[in-house]
């Protein structure tokens, strides 16, 4: 049984945008708005929305996208608009149609890139933000490796090749992920075309990662943007895209920010574990109530 609606919506350059809206209960609850990975999509954020979504009064709606040439989202003809700030304001044009007002962000990698950038040119959206392994230094060697599969990744002919495909892909980061979610990952990662394994992203998506070679800039002073709201930051044990030291700078540099390790994974952690889920579960209702806060000393305080 289908527990989201399914939600279609025009983005401002005529493109059909795929979202899921996952009803919850609670009226006083922070809405939520999932934000994918660079070639992920809203699937990754099933199990943790089908947890925040509960049906009392503790449940809190959640809206998880699919950027455009992602998931169900139309493919771009210029695959020049696969950019963050092209894909930061069509999120933004879905929180406006939704009425969506210091939601709770949660991004994971490029999802957490444009909660950074949100939070420089429209910090009243937002009233709380989870980065998924991701910070203000984006790693080369990860980099470097996500670049090399985007768009080049053979199409499966089942879903059991395409569960061996992803295990084979990710085993040597992620050590604590079970049978099962191998295969809840596979489906995540693909798109289902009549009961076989479809392309879930366009795969001009690999010449708007292209034009990321050479030397990344570091964005500290978006990160530092978000020290108006509280902050959950979450890095994978094994991961090669966040690395300890920026996480260390990034838990130095935030005033109300909760820093935890996910054991036995890496770039990124899959938000499948009870122990992650329960963590963000805990933080948005444990910030519910706080306040917007206006400067960095007010933030401070708070």
């Amino acid at each position: 049984m289908q527990n989201w609606t399914d939600i279609h919506y025009t983005s401002r350059d005529g493109l059909r945008l795929y979202a899921r809206h996952y009803a919850g209960a609670g009226l006083l609850r922070r809405p939520v708005v999932c934000l994918p990975g660079l070639a992920r999509n809203c699937r990754d954020f099933h199990d943790l929305a089908v947890t925040l979504a509960r049906p009392d009064e503790a449940g809190r709606d959640v809206f998880a996208l699919d950027y455009r040439g992602r998931g169900r989202s139309q493919n771009d003809p210029d695959w020049k608009n696969y950019s963050v700030l092209v894909e930061l304001n069509d999120v933004l044009d879905f929180m406006t149609m939704k009425g969506l007002d210091r939601a709770a962000i949660i991004g994971t990698s490029r999802g957490g890139l444009i909660a950074m950038l949100m939070a420089v040119l429209r910090p009243n959206a937002m009233g709380a933000v989870v980065l998924n392994d991701i910070g203000p230094v984006i790693e080369r060697e990860g980099l470097t490796r996500i670049s090399a599969y985007v768009g080049r990744v053979p199409l499966p002919a089942d879903w059991e090749e395409a569960t061996e495909l992803v295990r084979e892909m990710n085993r040597r980061q992620f050590t604590a992920v079970s049978p099962q979610q191998w295969v809840e990952f596979a489906h995540a990662a693909f798109n289902d075309d009549n009961g076989l394994p479809a392309p879930s992203y366009d795969p001009q998506l690999a010449k708007a990662i292209s034009l990321m070679d050479g030397p990344m800039p570091e964005l500290w002073p978006q990160f530092t943007a978000l020290v108006h709201v509280p902050l959950l930051a979450i890095r994978g044990e094994n991961s090669d895209i966040l690395s300890d030291e920026t996480f260390a700078q990034m838990r130095a540099r935030h005033p109300r920010i909760t820093a935890v390790t996910v054991r036995g994974q890496g770039h990124a952690p899959l938000l499948k574990d009870a122990p992650t889920i329960d963590t963000i579960a805990d933080f948005l209702a444990r910030t519910d109530g706080e306040t917007y806060a206006q400067t960095p000393a007010l933030s401070a305080a708070g």
